[in-house]
């Protein structure tokens, strides 16, 4: 008997493939075919308790029970910060929360709809991970390198900059630097999964590039009020040029979270199909496991990106680097909240744990910041990862013409090698008005102020 015929047998989704198995074992033992087979499973599903002994249908009648039994658990609450957030995103955090091992949530101020978990939602689970609540763009993060030349260089030799910018790293879906790149990232095991290692060579080609959507980098003028002995840069206060970057982990980051997604949503019963792009793995299944390895092993190559990218600019700048800042905003941490080991997910979310530090940016026209986690732990010790979107990229690019923003924004300063219209500054909330809803969550210990901008220019899509 097929799925289909089961169903008009009464038999609930989730009980399918254990029926399946029952009919099989009992054909092949006993030789029961037929009108005995039909009726048979006429009568489990009609009268389960009668069964649960029975040598073939006993698995099959438990099952019916536990489906009849079974009661969805009521969604775990969260918290919220900021006021700039749509019913969308609301109504996506609500999903998550509603996640059978969820055990914490919070909604940060920079808050929009993405897939499954919205960006600038941080989920917990105990036991299980969340290909999706991770994103596509596994271990998006930024990247913040302090430089030892004066801010009137930036006025002085543009077309060094520029050139600086344009041979460091490479733009738009597909890229590749035309001579592969050095890092020892590529020394790591990629064979602990399938799927990492058949893309290594594509992780190879894309290494110190940036891909396409919000990716960017920026130089700029970084003012440090004060010198901060706790900071961890040795810096003087003073202002300073600085390196800018947001990107991810690109193809090979994307192949796995596609993989492991398809995977977890092909175990999801049915009573939870509302949830597919919440799909989870159990940590300790093999797939689980897996996956796990997988995220952790794109972080590595994510920040060896960013690593190449710094390296190759600040050489052809002819500069050094003096301290730095970086971190994720799309990975999952096994953390310990409230006594117990959670997985905690931050998509479009900044580690904020008591002293940690992070850069939060705003747009091309708005100022990044280095920020210090205040570890509060209502956030789960989370903040924004930036200004959050306001506005969607088709809307975007109806209402504005990016030529002439563009020249707007050079009279004010900052220079755009390349860009889209569905990145202009006026499709980003306020971000002096974001990090003034997080105050309890990070304090800003420097701000950065971006000058020259290089980004996609091909109208390319990004999650995050």
């Amino acid at each position: 008997m097929n799925s289909r015929q089961l169903h008009k047998l009464g038999v609930p989704d989730d009980c399918v493939k254990i029926a399946i198995a029952a009919i099989q074992n009992a054909t092949k033992v006993v030789g029961m075919k037929g009108k005995l087979i039909k009726q048979a499973i006429k009568d489990v599903v009609g009268r389960p308790e009668d069964f649960t002994d029975d040598e073939h249908f006993g698995q099959f009648a438990q099952a019916v029970i536990a489906d009849r039994e079974f009661v969805r658990p009521e969604p775990i609450s969260y918290r919220t910060w900021g006021s700039e957030i749509d019913e969308a995103s609301h109504a996506q955090m609500r999903q998550a929360c509603s996640v059978p091992m969820a055990a914490g949530a919070a909604l940060m101020p920079d808050a929009h709809v993405g897939y499954g978990l919205p960006i600038g939602g941080v989920l917990a689970l105990e036991g299980g991970v969340i290909p999706y609540a991770v994103g596509v763009d596994i271990a998006c993060r930024m990247k913040l390198s302090v430089l030892d030349l004066p801010p009137s260089a930036l006025d002085d030799d543009f077309n060094r900059f520029k050139e600086a910018i344009e041979g460091g790293t490479r733009f738009g879906i597909g890229s590749t630097h035309e001579k592969p790149q050095d890092h020892a990232v590529m020394d790591l095991d990629w064979s602990i999964t399938r799927i990492t290692r058949e893309k290594k060579d594509l992780a190879w080609s894309q290494l110190g590039t940036s891909g396409s959507g919000n990716h960017f980098v920026d130089v700029g003028v970084l003012s440090l009020p004060e010198r901060d002995e706790d900071l961890g840069l040795g810096l003087d206060a003073g202002q300073y040029v600085a390196v800018m970057s947001h990107s991810g982990s690109r193809g090979p980051g994307a192949a796995v979270c596609h993989t492991y997604s398809g995977i977890a949503r092909a175990q999801l019963p049915a009573k939870y199909e509302d949830l597919a792009y919440l799909s989870w793995l159990s940590l300790d299944s093999e797939a689980g496991q897996e996956y796990w390895a997988a995220m952790n092993l794109m972080g590595e190559y994510a920040a060896a990106n960013h690593d190449v990218i710094h390296r190759l600019v600040t050489k052809l700048l002819g500069a050094r680097i003096l301290a730095g800042v970086e971190n994720h905003h799309n990975f999952a941490w096994k953390e310990i909240h409230g006594g117990r080991e959670w997985t905690v997910h931050r998509k479009g979310a900044t580690p904020a744990g008591e002293g940690v530090l992070g850069v939060i940016p705003g747009s091309m026209a708005s100022p990044a910041f280095i920020v210090r986690g205040l570890g509060n732990a209502d956030s789960l010790n989370s903040a924004s990862h930036g200004a959050g979107r306001r506005m969607s990229r088709k809307k975007a690019k109806d209402k504005y013409n990016w030529k002439a923003v563009q020249k707007d924004l050079e009279k004010k300063g900052v220079r755009v090698l390349s860009a889209g219209a569905d990145e202009v500054p006026g499709v980003y909330k306020d971000i002096e008005e974001v990090m003034q809803e997080q105050a309890d969550l990070v304090e800003i210990v420097a701000r950065f102020d971006p000058r020259i901008v290089k980004m996609c220019d091909d109208g390319s899509k990004a999650e995050d």
